[in-house]
């Protein structure tokens, strides 16, 4: 076995000790194929035989349950308008019945909210059991904000005081961070609560965060090693991470910076362009350029002593249409985008993030494929 083979599959072990004995608390994450969206399960109540399937969403403070879904209430009661727990929460209200209220946004950022009634369980899972959990209850069906068929509510993973990270930090005093192991497909990614110690490359960089969402502080990009050009103003806002946008989307100018730049290197490697397929604008004869390599992206963010590049290979630019055709997996946002640069989860899958909100600090790991290992099992 060469030095190389012997450095790889040593990481790859490294790596899948890692991911299961030095985090605090897990929770699986499973991939639901048709709408490329990410949940976790965790039982609800004094029925965790009675699971709750929960959408992954960064941009979501309280977590939400469509609770006409979980089996067992007997152990749910309501949270009180005038509680400590009830002015903690955002956008928090009251009813006649001095319960108190939450305006729940849509996680697929359509212009709907519903106002859900704020309640407290206990929250089960294979690792982890605590009490009080605290979330929002609707109980209508049609409250469900266009959720996939297989989950019944959202798993708020922002930077509130009652999201569902932080209330297992607070409840079993652990340090304020969790992690995220999108799978690309199937069964099981995960998601930590708590420290988590790398076994493969990984690099540190400033997180910052704004209305409970989490950036990145975006310096520049490059295709193949190639800085591309572009009004630093583009940059400014930095790169949004969301869990539940499906494709990286890119303002207008970024977008056809990037794909002028990767078209021409593709090319250069013998992949050759054909029609685009919606709502990817860029694609290849995916039969061309076999065993060539596809043009790497960076993204180049601020490190302690240099800039760090986060680097997205193949599997991570490019998505399979069909056996004929490749196309590149970023979406042309537009002129007046909200936000410039919103890395979306088919960027993410097979990485590693850690979000560490004692130092304000993201941690991104190399993809794990490049050291023979994924999130998926």
């Amino acid at each position: 076995m060469g030095g190389l083979t012997r450095l790889i599959v040593v990481l790859s072990m490294l790596a899948a000790t890692a991911l299961t004995s030095k985090s605090q608390y897990v929770f699986p994450i499973t991939k639901d194929e048709p709408t490329k969206q990410f949940y976790t399960t965790i039982g609800i109540g004094a029925a965790p035989e009675a699971p709750v399937n929960f959408l992954l969403d960064l941009g979501t403070d309280l977590t939400w349950a469509n609770c006409r879904k979980i089996k067992s209430l007997s152990s749910l009661h309501l949270v009180r308008c005038q509680s400590s727990t009830c002015k903690a929460i955002p956008g928090n209200g009251c009813d006649s019945r001095n319960t108190c209220l939450y305006q729940q946004p849509n996680p697929f950022g359509k212009n709907s909210s519903v106002t859900s009634r704020v309640v407290q369980d206990i929250a089960n899972s294979p690792t982890v059991s605590f009490r009080p959990f605290t979330f929002s209850c609707a109980a209508a069906a049609k409250r469900s904000q266009g959720l996939p068929p297989p989950m019944a509510g959202v798993l708020g993973l922002s930077t509130g005081e009652y999201t569902f990270w932080r209330q297992v930090t607070k409840k079993f005093n652990i340090i304020p961070q969790f992690s995220l192991c999108l799978p690309s497909s199937g069964t099981t990614g995960n998601l930590y609560i708590g420290g988590l110690s790398y076994s493969v490359p990984s690099s540190a960089t400033v997180m910052r965060v704004s209305s409970g969402d989490y950036f990145m502080v975006v310096q520049s990009i490059y295709v193949d090693g190639t800085l591309l050009s572009l009004n630093p103003s583009l940059l400014n806002g930095g790169a949004k991470l969301s869990t539940v946008v499906p494709y990286t989307v890119l303002h207008t100018d970024i977008y056809n910076a990037l794909a002028q730049s990767f078209t021409l290197k593709a090319k250069a490697n013998g992949r050759s362009q054909v029609p685009s397929v919606a709502p990817f604008k860029n694609c290849y004869d995916a039969r061309a350029a076999a065993g060539k390599n596809t043009p790497v992206i960076e993204f180049g963010l601020p490190g302690n002593m240099r800039e760090v590049r986060w680097t997205f290979h193949g599997t991570n630019t490019l998505v399979n249409i069909n056996k004929k055709v490749i196309c590149l997996a970023f979406i042309d946002g537009g002129k007046k985008p909200k936000e410039n640069i919103v890395i979306g989860t088919y960027q993410l899958q097979n990485y590693i993030l850690s979000f560490d909100m004692s130092r304000t600090q993201l941690r991104l790991s190399e993809s794990l494929l490049l050291h023979n290992a994924s999130c998926s099992t």
